[in-house]
């Protein structure tokens, strides 16, 4: 697909705008306190210098820089090579996000370590989010100048006379896109299979930080309840962003500029959705012994849940 260099430099300004605007209003401490903000932090960073190098490209089309000439032309390739390496990041960033957030809910929830024992894989956690983002992203361009089959598509049209860049469609993020869809959608169905609750208006009694729960407390909450309680917090929060993507789905099914396929939105959404994912299937009754505590990683939805998943509440 051409795109006109203008529109590709407005697209990726407006990008980064919305990158550093969640950056910022998330919550005081938790915006490098797990894998998604650290990488999203990076993705904001790597965007800025993206659009800053592109923007000085195009306004100075003629220029040397280590014995090589800039053109027009390295605007197209490095957008096309963003694209390329975003939609290689896709599903990796899925994977490590939720391993991130099913570590830590297991860390919360585990009251059988030594207090050295957890203090030490509490720090390993806290440092481990920077050297794989660093390795996510060395992995990436690696695939992508080794491995793949990576060509760009330049043409052969004169620098000055250069106006538009054939540019990459991403399908990833749509196939990402349409398993979380489908999946929102089955856990609707399985939710009102009970006829007399409804997710939005379903809230039992949470016992507060620190307080004992009884007996009716842990006979309160199934799984199904726990499912609906994580679902319904979702959706307080992205429901329209889920109306949107649904939308995006039916109207761009081909895929969406690579360039743009990867953002910080897209990660705080994602990170809301693998948390929900995570609670709703590691909250057994088992845990409803331990208190209450709110899960840590996210800085747009509240998870204190009719579950336990720690002793101390935040």
């Amino acid at each position: 697909m051409h795109i006109s260099i203008p529109s590709i430099l407005v697209s990726l300004g407006v990008k980064c705008l919305l990158n550093w605007v969640m950056v910022v209003s998330q919550k005081k401490g938790n915006v490098c306190r797990g894998f998604m903000g650290v990488f999203g932090v990076s993705l904001a960073l790597v965007d800025t210098v993206l659009t800053l190098s592109l923007t000085a490209l195009h306004f100075q089309a003629d220029g040397v820089l280590l014995g090589v000439r800039l053109t027009r032309h390295h605007v197209c390739l490095l957008s096309q090579l963003a694209g390329k390496i975003y939609g290689v990041l896709q599903w990796p960033v899925v994977v490590l996000g939720f391993l991130d957030c099913y570590v830590t809910l297991s860390g919360q929830g585990t009251s059988t370590t030594t207090t050295t024992t957890a203090t030490i894989t509490a720090r390993l956690h806290r440092v481990a989010p920077v050297p794989a983002s660093t390795l996510l992203w060395c992995s990436a361009l690696i695939y992508l100048f080794l491995l793949s089959d990576f060509y760009p598509a330049l043409g052969e049209e004169h620098p000055y006379q250069l106006h538009r860049c054939w540019v990459f469609l991403s399908s990833q993020v749509l196939h990402v896109g349409t398993v979380i869809v489908l999946a929102v959608a089955c856990v609707l169905a399985y939710v009102h299979k009970e006829p007399r609750r409804t997710v939005r208006h379903f809230r039992p009694r949470l016992p507060s930080p620190g307080e004992p729960l009884t007996e009716r407390d842990r006979g309160a909450l199934s799984r199904r309840d726990v499912v609906q309680q994580a679902l319904a917090t979702l959706l307080d929060t992205w429901t329209w962003f889920l109306v949107g993507l649904a939308a995006l789905l039916l109207l761009l099914p081909v895929g969406i500029p690579g360039y743009l396929s990867l953002n910080v939105p897209w990660l705080c959404f994602l990170n809301s959705v693998l948390t929900a994912v995570v609670l709703s299937a590691s909250c057994p009754a088992s845990r409803l012994t331990r208190g209450l505590a709110a899960f840590p990683l996210d800085s747009f939805c509240d998870w204190r849940l009719g579950c336990a998943t720690g002793t101390n509440g935040t």
